[in-house]
Order: structure tokens, then C-alpha cells, then sequence
């Protein structure tokens, strides 16, 4: 028997206008190894901007309950000719209770359990998600869960990469977030070294008091100074970074380059062999990366994805980082929200200016049935 609920779809044309919009949709019963999910919580992560609002000009837009139009700058909208006239599901992931399942053992095991899942379309009433994708959560409350994969997945997967690079120190550069409070936890628990960058004293004191180690203060004068002994202190030439625009990776390989050139024996006109290297794994600043020619030929750039990591990692890695963040969800993967709200206040003014602005640990959880 179909199920009936309420969903945000977004849909951008070819001329610019995005809308973005809550209709009724009606759920097909569950089949194989799907199960279909009550959804009870979901984060908005900024990973779920981008399909969400984008560059769209939000303060001039038009918000109806619901609903908002809003119009994309010609140069993002270019560049997202692909999705034109396409409506698109959003929410990466959420938790709620299992209600049917299609007939497979994984699916059927499932029933009436709440779960962490990962549907693609979470800012909805039920969803259906894969069995092998859930997460049981046991006594864990749906708040608890709701951003169990995203998050803690991808600090996960930093550290499983910097491992399989035999590294044993990492740079963040935005430390202060959600994510990177649980990486420094993890880094904490695994014995490996972590450079923090931070933009304000209290987020300073506050990795401070989970038991960071070095975080740096990008607002302060002596910031350079402090990131390079940092990164001397733990040998961390590899590192992370979801700002993307901007100069900020070129500071770090700067640093890098700094504590580099001190260990040379004799000078090179083309910097040390250091090799140091950067990962940008999302787009808080849509701005070009500025990287200047300061730190020799010894770097690498490259971009970091959570899924393509996984299904390199393979299934019984991907098991065992699925397992910890269960066995650790309120305090490893424990996740903070600055606000509740339900799918309607979500279009809301209001809250899509204040969300989009991405500011550190400042997240929005959204709670489908209010």
C-alpha cells in the first residue's frame, strides 16, 4: 500500500530561476533490499546547500509558504546546465523508524528499528533507502543519528586516507566545525597529530577543552607564525579543506613550505623535496583558489569526496568506520545543532538567510513532522 507524505524538491531552469518547493509525493511500497523510513530528523549540512540554494540570490527572492524563487547569477547557472529543468530531491542523509521493508533479510531485519540512512532526499516525511546503508541506532534518539554518516564518515575517512599515505599528522583548516570536532577526537584516539585552524578565540577554546592540542587563530596577527610551529611540531604536510576559495591552502603550503626549507641541508632554487599536500572537499568560499608560486615544485592539490572514497576503501573498511561511529555517536560523532526547524519554516526567509551562511558550528537540524 503507497504511503503519502511531504517533500522539498529544487529545480533550477535554464534561464536562471530556481524554486525550491514542498509538494505531496506518494511513496511506492518498499521492494528487495529497500526499506521505506519515517524520517524524524535530518542536518543541513553544506553539502546540501549547494543543490539547495547554490550561489542563488536569496535575499531578493520570493518566499511564499513552502516555497521560495530565487534567481542564479548567469555564471553559476552556466555551470549547472546539467540539472536545468530537472527536479531534484535534497537531504543527503537523516534518522527515523523503519515502517515496511521489501523482502530481503537485510530489508525485513530492519523493520521497526530507528535508523541512520543516507536517501539523497531527507528534508521529506518517509523516504526509501537502501537496507545496506542503514544504520541501527539502538537506544540513540533520531537527533542523535541524524547526521551519523556524513560527518563522521569523512573525518573517518582523513585519517583512513592520511594512514594509507603513511602520514601521521593532518591539518585542518576548519577546525571549529562539527566535523572537525570530531576529527580532533578521532586524531586524539589514533595517536596522530592535528594542526587546527581556527577564525575566533572561543573556537580556540573550544578544541582546547576536547583535548586539542595546536589550533591556531587565523584572525591573530602572530597566525603564521603560530600555524608554521604548529605544522613543525607535528610534521603534518598533509591536510584538509573545505573552504576551497581564497588563499587559505596557499597559507598552509606556505607553512609547510616554511618548516620544509629549515630542515634543508643546502639551498635549491626550486624549494624543498618536502612533499606537501592539500585536500579541498567542498566549496564554502565559490571564490577561484589562489595559489602562488612560494613553496617550491613539492605539492600536490586534489579534491576529496566522501562515496568515491568509500567505494575505494571497500566494504569491510567502510564497516569498520560504521561500527565505531555507532559504538561513539553522543561522544567521538556527537553532533550540535543551533536550531530546529520543520520542512515549512525551512523555506522561510529567515532561516534559508541565516543557514546559508554556512557559519561555524552553527547547524540547522530539520524535523519533518514539526
Amino acid at each position: 500500500m503507497a504511503t503519502t507524505g511531504k517533500q522539498i524538491f529544487t529545480t533550477l531552469e535554464a534561464d536562471g530561476t530556481l524554486t525550491v518547493a514542498l509538494e505531496d509525493v506518494t511513496f511506492d511500497d518498499p521492494t528487495g533490499d529497500q526499506v521505506l523510513v519515517r524520517m524524524e530528523a535530518a542536518p543541513i549540512n553544506p553539502s546540501d546547500l549547494a543543490i539547495l540554494v547554490g550561489g542563488a540570490d536569496m535575499e531578493n527572492a520570493a518566499y511564499t509558504p513552502g516555497k521560495f524563487v530565487a534567481k542564479m547569477p548567469e555564471n553559476v547557472n552556466a555551470a549547472s546546465k546539467a540539472r536545468h529543468g530537472l527536479k531534484l530531491p535534497a537531504g543527503n542523509e537523516g534518522a527515523g523508524t523503519v515502517i515496511a521493508a521489501g523482502d530481503s533479510d537485510a530489508a525485513q531485519a530492519l523493520i521497526g528499528q530507528r535508523v541512520s540512512c543516507v536517501p539523497g532526499n531527507a528534508y521529506s516525511q518517509y523516504c526509501i533507502a537502501n537496507a545496506g546503508m542503514c544504520l541501527p541506532l539502538g537506544e540513540h534518539s533520531a537527533e542523535e543519528g541524524a547526521s551519523a554518516f556524513v560527518n563522521p564518515m569523512t573525518a573517518l575517512g582523513f585519517v583512513e586516507n592520511a594512514k594509507a599515505d603513511g602520514q601521521n599528522a593532518i591539518l585542518h583548516t576548519v577546525g571549529a566545525s562539527n566535523l572537525g570536532q570530531m576529527l580532533t577526537r578521532i586524531c586524539k584516539e589514533d595517536g596522530i597529530g592535528l594542526v587546527n585552524i581556527v577564525r575566533k578565540d572561543e573556537q580556540v577554546d573550544l578544541l582546547k577543552n576536547i583535548g586539542a592540542e595546536h589550533v591556531v587563530n587565523s584572525s591573530n596577527d602572530d597566525f603564521m607564525d603560530r600555524l608554521t610551529a604548529g605544522i613543525r611540531d607535528t610534521g603534518a604536510f598533509y591536510g584538509f579543506d573545505p573552504v576551497g576559495g581564497g588563499k587559505l591552502v596557499d597559507t598552509a603550503f606556505r607553512a609547510m613550505e616554511r618548516v620544509a626549507v629549515e630542515r634543508m641541508s643546502e639551498y635549491s632554487r626550486y624549494g624543498s623535496n618536502q612533499q606537501k599536500r592539500m585536500f579541498i572537499y567542498g566549496r564554502l568560499d565559490t571564490g577561484a583558489t589562489v595559489l602562488t608560486p612560494s613553496y617550491g615544485f613539492g605539492w600536490t592539490l586534489s579534491g576529496w569526496l566522501l562515496f568515491p572514497f568509500l567505494q575505494s576503501a571497500g566494504q569491510e573498511t567502510m564497516g569498520r568506520m560504521r561500527q565505531r561511529v555507532r559504538d561513539n555517536l553522543t561522544t567521538t560523532f556527537a553532533s550540535h545543532y543551533k536550531k530546529h526547524v520543520t520542512l515549512d519554516e525551512m523555506l522561510t526567509k529567515e532561516a534559508v538567510i541565516d543557514y546559508r551562511t554556512m557559519r561555524t558550528g552553527e547547524k540547522y537540524l530539520v524535523s519533518p513532522w514539526g
